[in-house]
């Protein structure tokens, strides 16, 4: 049974895989394999640098995430064309990781780490969904104080992504994550048993 995690900026999504690790889960990392598709050597680079420019390449030949971030951001169809490039490979990656931790470990549930497992395609390859929830207002106040930024810059990042409560729709699970460290924890420890548990009883891998 793959566990889709996700939430929005700021929510506290990083906090919660922490604890799932430390509860024993096994947690694929989207951000990892996004990192890993674009090294040098790799064809995803190639492509980016085809469809982008050399301009996206540090002097050492790697991809320059900001210079490519500042391409993208604003323009929907380059944005599309970067994820056009990257998000498969990403998705066929976390596929073959998890193949690997199922021929060990069939009965037991495995998380997918996902920022923005709503707004794409990888929502159709978990089998449950989880959120880490805060308020909107939460989450411009942690921004704010996380990265810094004015309130203006705070909330043009919140609106760049999917409306929190719209996820909240979506999600088969919340963590509400508005009081203290140990209330997420208990919540968590107590979603992951749940999790363990239907994954031992109907709960099939996608």
């Amino acid at each position: 049974m793959i566990v889709g995690l996700t939430g929005g900026i700021a929510s506290g999504k990083s906090t919660v895989t922490r604890i799932l690790r430390e509860l024993g889960a096994y947690v694929v990392d989207a951000d990892v394999w996004a990192r890993k598709v674009v090294e040098p050597g790799q064809p995803a680079l190639e492509e980016i640098v085809a469809a982008f420019g050399p301009t996206i390449l540090t002097s050492e030949g790697t991809l320059n995430r900001t210079a490519l971030g500042a391409r993208v951001f604003g323009d929907e169809a380059a944005r599309m064309k970067l994820n056009a490039i990257t998000h498969p490979r990403v998705r066929d990656g976390m596929r073959e990781e998890t193949a690997r931790f199922f021929s060990q470990h069939p009965d037991e549930p495995i998380v997918w780490d996902v920022p923005l497992l709503f707004e794409g395609e990888t929502r159709k390859l978990v089998d449950v969904t989880v959120l880490v929830y805060v308020d909107e207002g939460t989450q411009l106040e942690r921004l704010m104080a996380r990265d810094g930024l004015s309130r203006e810059a705070a909330a043009a990042r919140i609106k760049a992504q999917m409306p929190i409560d719209q996820k909240r729709a979506l999600a088969d699970y919340i963590v509400e994550n508005t009081g203290t460290l140990e209330q997420t924890r208990e919540q968590v420890r107590t979603l992951w048993q749940t999790l363990q548990a239907q994954a031992k009883h109907g709960g099939t891998p996608s």
